[in-house]
């Protein structure tokens, strides 16, 4: 048993390093893409200032890459703090808690931007399922699938309770209509759409079956607590 244990560690290893090289060369090319978008942007994000930057899809994005290696020492102190502490799991809670939040507020944020209109157009609703896919396009069906992805991805890797398909549709769809409610009542020049709910919720729904191998099960739920020390004898 020892001996095909043995044998089957390599093949994993290699297959870890082949994934891992895939998504450094995933985010390479789409750093290589939006490079130029990026670059215009770069000159008003350096210098601090709100419009052209932090009010433009390309300044939310280029300030959410800048962010990445402040994110990533954030999730290296958690895991030490909690390794320190005795915590199992500590790289996947900390990863999943920080990536939580990295990968959702941007996402918010833009989804919260204002409309050349907000404020003065009145608020509109569209509530017919799948009418506004059409007008959507392929871009906005992609934008409104990458909403929640981040939360439902992460969640059921953090939370216990959250790891179930059903769970994960349900808080996907409850933060969607938070969001298209605030649009709403802000007035912020857009439409609050039942499809956009069906396409974030859909989105949160298909990374959470992509990091179901990772997923806090209940068995697994006392985790984030301190191993105890044992007591000598005597």
């Amino acid at each position: 048993m020892n001996h095909n244990a043995s044998l089957s560690a390599p093949p994993r290893r290699t297959r870890g390093g082949v994934l891992l090289g895939l998504a450094i060369l995933g985010m390479a090319s789409a750093a290589f893409v939006v490079r130029r978008p990026l670059m215009m942007s770069a000159p008003k994000c350096m210098a601090g200032r709100w419009h052209g930057c932090f009010d433009t899809f390309n300044g939310v994005v280029l300030m959410t890459l800048v962010a990445l290696p402040p994110a990533a020492l954030v999730v290296w102190a958690l895991a030490h703090r909690r390794r320190a502490a005795g915590v199992t799991s500590a790289w996947r809670l900390s990863l999943a808690e920080v990536g939580m939040v990295h990968g959702t507020v941007p996402f918010l944020w833009l989804t919260m931007m204002p409309g050349a209109g907000a404020g003065t157009v009145p608020a509109r609703v569209s509530l017919v399922p799948l009418r506004d896919l059409v007008t959507m396009g392929p871009v906005g069906i992609v934008g409104n699938l990458l909403i929640f992805a981040a939360l439902g991805f992460f969640a059921p890797m953090r939370f216990a309770a959250l790891a179930s398909v059903r769970r994960m549709l349900a808080l996907g769809a409850g933060c969607s209509v938070l969001v298209e409610t605030a649009q709403y009542v802000l007035r912020l020049d857009r439409v609050s759409s039942v499809d956009d709910v069906l396409v974030n919720a859909t989105g949160a729904v298909l990374a959470a079956l992509a990091s179901r191998h990772w997923w806090r099960t209940k068995a697994q739920a006392p985790s984030d607590q301190p191993r105890p020390v044992p007591v000598p004898s005597g």
